[in-house]
């Protein structure tokens, strides 16, 4: 039976450009969830079967490749063109790990500034407490 609800609209919606990385990256396993591949995000690569493997190994590595390629193709589909052209022969593991790499220092940075921006917040006296909450609300979230 084919599966007629398909997430991958959201990462067409929503394509990696670099500072929406997280947010990227949580879709992206949403959608392989779904579509039950996410497994092979977990960083177990399966070896190769040898030439002597019973034909239940070689059909299980078959499909884990299968479903690779997949988790794969999803990811280089929903970021920029440019990103595409620098991750198109890396696998789904390696695209992760790259990405991570890349980004993460920014975010890092960009947390840090707000955390500060929240911490240094202050309610001046006989000030109304609402507008107050309402901007140290929009830092946390």
């Amino acid at each position: 039976m084919v599966n007629s609800l398909s997430l991958r609209s959201i990462l067409d919606a929503k394509k990696l450009t670099g500072p929406n990385f997280i947010d990227w990256f949580l879709n992206n396993k949403i959608i392989l969830k779904q579509e039950k591949k996410a497994y092979v995000l977990n960083g177990l690569v399966l070896e190769e079967t040898s030439d002597d493997a019973i034909s239940e190994e070689n059909e299980a590595y078959r499909f884990y490749m299968d479903d690779f390629d997949q988790a794969t193709c999803v990811m280089l589909a929903s970021i920029a063109s440019d990103l595409q052209k620098q991750h198109k022969a890396m696998n789904a593991l390696y695209i992760i790990l790259n990405l991570r790499e890349m980004f993460s220092k920014e975010n890092r940075t960009k947390r840090f500034n707000i955390s500060r921006e929240l911490f240094r917040c202050k309610m001046s006296e006989a000030s109304p407490i609402r507008p107050h909450m309402l901007k140290m609300k929009g830092y946390i979230t």
